[in-house]
């Protein structure tokens, strides 16, 4: 055991705390990979808000008309219709009231 690099590390409060075995890090296989993911976001500040600002809208959007509840129906292909019930209608508003009703009509209809 190496005390003086167990005094200095960052991480020793992830070791484990055994008496009868020398302090070990329990880790995930797939840690690397949200290390990795980590280091990204920690390098660019940038992507949670683009992210946020892009997708979390329209999906919070949709909940708050659900009413924030639960799908109404059952079985997952039931489930997916409603979701593209509820994204189908949330894209319909979105045209029109960026292009106007008579606007998306046209468009559609062209």
């Amino acid at each position: 055991m190496h005390s003086s690099a167990c005094r200095d590390c960052n991480i020793r409060d992830k070791c484990t705390k055994s008496a009868k075995e020398p302090r070990k890090i329990r880790r995930w296989i797939h840690e690397p990979i949200i290390d990795a993911m980590q280091k990204r976001l920690d390098d660019n500040r940038d992507i949670p808000v683009l992210r946020k600002q892009t997708v979390e809208h329209p999906f919070g959007t949709i909940k708050m008309w659900m009413g924030a509840s639960h799908f109404l129906m059952t079985r997952k292909h039931n489930v997916l219709t409603e979701m593209s019930i509820h994204v189908l209608a949330y894209n319909l508003k979105r045209m029109m009231s960026i292009m106007g009703v008579k606007g998306l009509i046209s468009a559609m209809t062209a």
